[in-house]
């Protein structure tokens, strides 16, 4: 199993419209500062056996006790974790119809990191 930690905040993909071209709203320019930051760290998400997972960073807000208690446990709050690989699989790939099986895992972490885990050994699909 190799594995690529990006330490990084996940961003999900935001709805966009034909006006993102030119109107600068944050969560759009979130977004493609995400994109090249991930483009910049050359990872890789190939089309099968890939295991991503997404540690989303604790509110400052919370107690001491309360980030003990929820470190590592599962993130089912927004954003999506569908949104949140669509926005990985647009900046790894100019074409991603290519990808067809993918984990995903969205925890709570101490600091935001995308984790990719990829199976030493390709899976083959049986004919």
């Amino acid at each position: 199993m190799t594995r690529q930690t990006l330490s990084l905040v996940p961003v999900p993909k935001p709805r966009m419209t034909q006006r993102d071209r030119w109107q600068k709203r944050p969560a759009v320019m979130r977004y493609r500062a995400f994109c090249d930051h991930i483009r910049l760290l050359k990872a890789q998400l190939p089309p099968s056996g890939t295991h991503v997972t997404f540690v989303l960073p604790m509110p400052k807000s919370w107690s001491a006790k309360k980030k003990q208690a929820m470190n590592g446990k599962p993130h089912t709050q927004r954003p999506d974790a569908d949104n949140m690989l669509k926005a990985l699989c647009d900046a790894i790939h100019e074409e991603d119809s290519g990808i067809w099986d993918v984990r995903i895992t969205k925890v709570w972490g101490e600091s935001g990191q995308i984790i990719i885990d990829t199976p030493d050994v390709g899976l083959e699909v049986a004919a």
